[in-house]
C-alpha cells in the first residue's frame, strides 16, 4: 500500500477529517487531510477548501485548504473484478412501499401540484471483510468517467460515491453545468432509445436550469442533447455553459442551481416539500453536493468544481469502529407518465452501480 493510502487509514485511525476524490476521466487522485478534527461551516462560499453540504442546504461544511495537508498521486489503469457476492434483494414490503410513494407522486402530478419530482428510497446492506481503500480503488477503476470521492469526518460519517452528474464548474467568471436526467440499464448496444417520457423529463431539466441561469448570465449556450453512459447505465445529458454577470455571486449561482430538477423536480419548492413529508427518510447528503470551493490545488486560478452526490452510500461503524453496514441511496425522476413497477426496476439498476464497487 502506498503512503497516500497509509496516510488515508492513519487519518480514520485518528478521528482526523480527509477527503479522497479523482476526477472524471482522471488518472490522479487528490488527498486533503484536515489538521483537526472541528466541523467548519461554509458561511458566504469565500472559502477555500472541499465542501460536503445536504439536500436540504442545512448542513453546509468544508475541509478548509489552510488547516488541511494536500496530497496527491497519479494512479494506473487497471482491471477489477466487480463484485459478485449476492445481497439480498429488497423485501416485498419495500417495493409496494416505494410503488405506492411513486403512484402518490403521480397523482400529486396530475393534480397540478408540480410538473415533476425525484423520489428515493434508502437501502441497508450489511457489510462483509470490507476494505476502505480497496472500495474506493474499486469506484475509481469501474466508473472513470464520474465523480469518484471517499469523504470521512468523525462528526458526520463516512460517505463515497461515483456521481456522474456536475452541479456546478466555475474559474473567473466562465462557467458549466449539465442537464442530467433520463435512466436505463445498458444492454451493450451503442445506440440509445429514448421513450417520451424520459425526453420530457430531460427537457424539464434543461429548461429550468437555462431558466435560473438567465438570472445571473447574459450569454449561455446550450448543447443538443446526447446519451452518456455512467457505469452500466445510461442517461440523457445536456451542456450548458456560460459567462456570469459578476464572478463574486457564487453563492447566489449555487442556490439557483441546488437542488436541481434532476434530485428534486419542478417547480422547486413545491416538489422538495413533496419530498420532505412523503419519503418517510432523511436523505441528509444524499443529492446534496461536493468538491472543491474556490481551490488552487489543482490549479494556478482557483475555480469552483462541484458535483451532486448521486450513485453513493454512507458507511456505518459500530462502538469498535468496524465498518459493518451500508446505506445505499437510490432515486427515480417521476412524470405523469411514470408506471411504478418500471420506477422500482429503475432503482433496483441505480443501486448495482455501489454493490459493484463492495
Amino acid at each position: 500500500m502506498n503512503d497516500f493510502f497509509e496516510k488515508m487509514i492513519q487519518q480514520q485511525q485518528q478521528s482526523l477529517p480527509f477527503v479522497l476524490y479523482c476526477k472524471p476521466n482522471s488518472d490522479a487522485i487528490m488527498g486533503m487531510f484536515q489538521q483537526n478534527d472541528n466541523l467548519y461551516d461554509v458561511v458566504d462560499f469565500t472559502e477555500k477548501g472541499f465542501v460536503f453540504s445536504s439536500f436540504d442546504g442545512h448542513k453546509n461544511y468544508i475541509i478548509p485548504e489552510e488547516y488541511s495537508e494536500i496530497k496527491h498521486f497519479v494512479f494506473s489503469k487497471k482491471e477489477v473484478s466487480e463484485n459478485e457476492n449476492e445481497f439480498a434483494s429488497p423485501n416485498e414490503i419495500v417495493k409496494t412501499n416505494f410503488e405506492r410513494l411513486v403512484a402518490k407522486g403521480i397523482v400529486a402530478i396530475k393534480e397540478n401540484e408540480f410538473q415533476k419530482v425525484v423520489l428515493s428510497r434508502k437501502e441497508t446492506i450489511d457489510l462483509v471483510d470490507f476494505d476502505l481503500v480497496t472500495t474506493f480503488e474499486n469506484l475509481v477503476q469501474l466508473y472513470p468517467a464520474t465523480f469518484v470521492y471517499c469523504f470521512f469526518h468523525p462528526k458526520i460519517g463516512i460517505w463515497m460515491g461515483a456521481t456522474p452528474e456536475q452541479l456546478l464548474k466555475v474559474e473567473d467568471n466562465i462557467f458549466k453545468t449539465m442537464a442530467l436526467a433520463g435512466t436505463q440499464k445498458n444492454t451493450g448496444y451503442e445506440l440509445v432509445v429514448w421513450a417520451d417520457k424520459e425526453k420530457q423529463e430531460q427537457q424539464f431539466v434543461t429548461d429550468y436550469i437555462v431558466s435560473e441561469l438567465n438570472k445571473v448570465s447574459k450569454s449561455i449556450l446550450v448543447s443538443e442533447p446526447y446519451s452518456i453512459k455512467a457505469g452500466s447505465i445510461w442517461h440523457i445529458k445536456t451542456d450548458i455553459s456560460g459567462q456570469l454577470n459578476s464572478a463574486e455571486n457564487l453563492k447566489e449561482v449555487v442556490g439557483l442551481l441546488h437542488p436541481t430538477p434532476a434530485v428534486c423536480g419542478l417547480p422547486k419548492l413545491e416538489s422538495k416539500q413533496f419530498i420532505l413529508e412523503n419519503e418517510n427518510y432523511d436523505r441528509t447528503f444524499y443529492t446534496g453536493y461536493l468538491g472543491e470551493l474556490n481551490s488552487s490545488s489543482t490549479s494556478d486560478k482557483a475555480s469552483s468544481d462541484l458535483f451532486v452526490n448521486l450513485r453513493c452510500m454512507e458507511i456505518e461503524m459500530d462502538l469498535d469502529l468496524k465498518m459493518t453496514k451500508a446505506n445505499l441511496f437510490m432515486g427515480c425522476g417521476i412524470t405523469k407518465d411514470s408506471i411504478p413497477e418500471k420506477e422500482w426496476e429503475e432503482s433496483i439498476n441505480k443501486s448495482m452501480t455501489m454493490k459493484r464497487g463492495l
